[in-house]
């Protein structure tokens, strides 16, 4: 396919809606004199801190249902929620769901906002459901695990558009306030036109919850997710995909044409880590001769990078997670404001837009995002040069369907990728 023939694809096969803001008559009568309810789904430490997060956000929300696959997860997080303002977590024992369809009950309970906050994996079946209906949406990135949940995204976030949902992503940098007066100026051309960005996410190891003797295979798998690429997508789709994001914000979300990379396990290989790598170096290429390298690890004992670089031709920018946002260019620019809590801004802005009747739309971009990292993993797991469209349109799904999840289902995890022998669309 020709350049222009790629970005006519690209376009009609994700969702070409920028974050609005516009009035809608539905939400005219609300104000902050009534009572905003709350269901989270996915109650682990994330789902814990965006609940919190949300409780903070406005003055008069409670959350009156809680739902998760392991009540012990559920406990934990209404324990936690109650300590910090028990008036505002009002959540019987009618309202606490265990399960696989607890989701579905969270949901049809009568909240008005749901915090999809589970294992990545269900995140298309649970964004799905919230989105038919009818609810207000924060949805954890990454928002599928394999492109037929890529698809699934989109197709859902179609309806919520339709429907004047308000949907706030995961993607947190895109709230943080240093990161976004950056790419602001980036996409003003404080830089001109961008030739390459460098990102890197280089980190220690992660957690691991041994095997205890009540768990069958399934609690397993479920309870050390992050390990298994059914479940998690791999390091560069659940954790990685952060710094894809930024190259995707700096690149004005557009997707790049074509993939290529190389991946494996180095340190990680003993069986307890399922079947992620622990490495990924992966070059983009876009449509117009741009280049953006992506880089990650988890490697105990390795030196840590978080990092973006932005290369143009009339200047550079750079970021340096925690410490560091400047620009070298036209004008040398370096953020030396006040720094804000950028998972506290998401839930902040989402609920004041509620109130005032408009609408976030955060769909394109952790739709492409998330394609982004799954493009990454698939070309280093298959040894191939990819192309978006390719890795959009394949029909392998990393994991049993969502809808026939149960502690009995035999997950059978997809052996560790081999280069070259892998087959990933």
């Amino acid at each position: 396919m020709n350049n222009q023939n790629r970005r006519d694809f690209i376009k009609k096969s994700t969702i070409a809606v920028a974050a609005t803001a516009f009035f809608n008559p539905s939400f005219s009568q609300i104000n902050t004199s009534n009572v905003l309810k709350i269901g989270l789904v996915g109650c682990g430490g994330r789902g814990t801190g965006a609940a919190s997060q949300a409780l903070k956000a406005d003055p008069n929300v409670i959350i009156t249902a809680m739902g998760d696959v392991f009540e012990d997860r559920l406990n934990e997080a209404y324990d936690s929620l109650s300590q910090m303002d028990a008036s505002k977590v009002q959540v019987d024992a009618a309202h606490k769901f265990i399960g696989f369809d607890a989701y579905q009950k969270v949901i049809d309970s009568g909240v008005d906002v749901v915090l999809l906050t589970s294992t990545p994996a269900f995140r298309p079946l649970h964004f799905e459901y919230a989105v038919n209906a009818g609810k207000h949406i924060f949805c954890e990135k990454p928002v599928a695990v394999d492109a037929p949940g890529v698809r699934r995204i989109i197709a859902a976030a179609k309806k919520a558009k339709e429907k004047n949902l308000n949907v706030v992503s995961g993607f947190c940098f895109r709230y943080e306030t240093p990161t976004r007066e950056l790419m602001k100026r980036v996409l003003d051309g404080a830089v001109g036109d961008i030739n390459s960005i460098s990102t890197f996410r280089n980190g220690g190891e992660a957690w691991y919850l041994p095997r205890q003797p009540d768990w069958n295979d399934t609690t397993y798998y479920m309870r050390n997710w992050y390990y298994y690429n059914g479940l998690s997508g791999d390091i560069v789709v659940e954790q990685a995909v952060h710094s894809l994001d930024m190259m995707s914000w700096a690149m004005k979300d557009v997707m790049p044409i074509k993939v290529m990379g190389t991946g494996g396990r180095q340190v990680r290989t003993d069986p307890k880590f399922g079947n992620v790598y622990d490495h990924f170096a992966v070059e983009f290429e876009y449509a117009n001769g741009a280049r953006g390298f992506h880089f990650t690890r988890q490697q105990a004992g390795t030196t840590s990078r978080n990092s973006v670089d932005i290369l143009g031709n009339q200047g550079r920018a750079n970021i340096n997670v925690t410490s560091r946002h400047e620009i070298f260019g036209k004008e040398n620019w370096r953020y030396k404001g006040a720094m804000n809590n950028m998972y506290q801004t998401q839930h902040d802005e989402l609920f004041a837009a509620i109130r005032a009747g408009k609408v976030i739309d955060d769909a394109e971009h952790m739709s492409n995002s998330t394609l982004l990292a799954i493009m990454a993993r698939d070309a280093c797991y298959s040894g191939q040069i990819l192309t978006t469209e390719e890795v959009l349109n394949s029909n392998i799904v990393l994991g049993p369907k969502l809808e026939d999840y149960s502690w009995d289902l035999a997950l059978n995890p997809n052996p560790v990728a081999i280069p070259g022998v892998t087959k990933v669309v």
